[in-house]
């Protein structure tokens, strides 16, 4: 996926997704753990959490727009640029953690990133991560699909969301235990009256920017005025996600 990030906006405004990664974290048993890879750090928030947390992280990206902002906000930790779906560590960690990246791997490329964390941890390590999951933006998705189609566009969406048992066999094929998973609804308020139009921006800027810009401005202002009846309450906009949350473990 060749999506360039604005590491700025994507800090300022959606904040969010460091919040409830902090969540993520309550999953991982920590017990004998004392080094974590961060595996889409993204601008580095979370790491440094971790960091301050006691842990030795390592933070891991593929966006050098991310990675420069996370280095100069944190100077102390090691970041680290490569693809999640093809990298090697030098000294295994004890587990892996991931926040809102892993639905953006194609889903041929799931099984070689799995490979890739499997390899990672030391025996008994462990991998705890969010993603989205299936239905994810289900009223945003199908609502810019059949916008584009109007206007003679096909709406490719870039992600993958996948069901519980889905990807706990992709795991179980690598070889690693599922221990816990759990998919929920988890509405997500955005900032500002802007809310939804900035999101559309920021997570669709792939799709949009393959419009021509009345067209993109188009889509985006009949996207907001559709759902804002779904998608808008007490003055707050929502993004209708639905979050996959997984513990798996490396065999011994």
């Amino acid at each position: 996926m060749n999506k360039i990030w604005d590491s700025e906006g994507y800090s300022l405004n959606f904040d969010f997704v460091f919040k409830y990664g902090r969540g993520v974290l309550d999953l991982l048993e920590k017990d004998g753990v004392k080094s974590i890879l961060d595996l889409g750090c993204g601008t580095g928030v979370l790491t440094n959490f971790l960091a301050d947390e006691g842990y030795q992280v390592l933070g891991m990206d593929s966006s050098s727009e991310m990675l420069e902002k996370a280095r100069r906000d944190f100077p102390a930790i090691n970041f680290i640029e490569a693809d999640a779906a093809n990298f090697e560590l030098v000294n295994p960690v004890d587990a892996v953690f991931s926040n809102a990246v892993l639905h953006w791997i194609e889903r041929d490329k799931q099984v070689d990133m799995m490979k890739c964390v499997y390899r990672a941890l030391v025996p008994g390590g462990q991998f705890v991560f969010e993603m989205g999951g299936k239905g994810n933006n289900r009223l945003i998705h199908t609502l810019m699909e059949e916008l584009f189609a109007r206007r003679g566009y096909k709406y490719e969406a870039p992600f993958y969301f996948p069901s519980i048992g889905e990807y706990a066999t992709l795991l179980e094929s690598v070889g690693f235990d599922v221990r816990y998973a759990i998919l929920f609804d988890r509405p997500t308020p955005l900032k500002g009256e802007n809310g939804l139009a900035d999101w559309l921006r920021m997570f669709q800027n792939l799709q949009l920017s393959q419009l021509s810009i009345r067209d993109r401005e188009e889509i985006i202002f009949e996207t907001v005025n559709t759902l804002k009846p779904e998608l808008y309450s007490h003055g707050v906009w929502y993004s209708d996600y639905v979050r996959l949350r997984v513990r798996a473990v490396k065999k011994i």
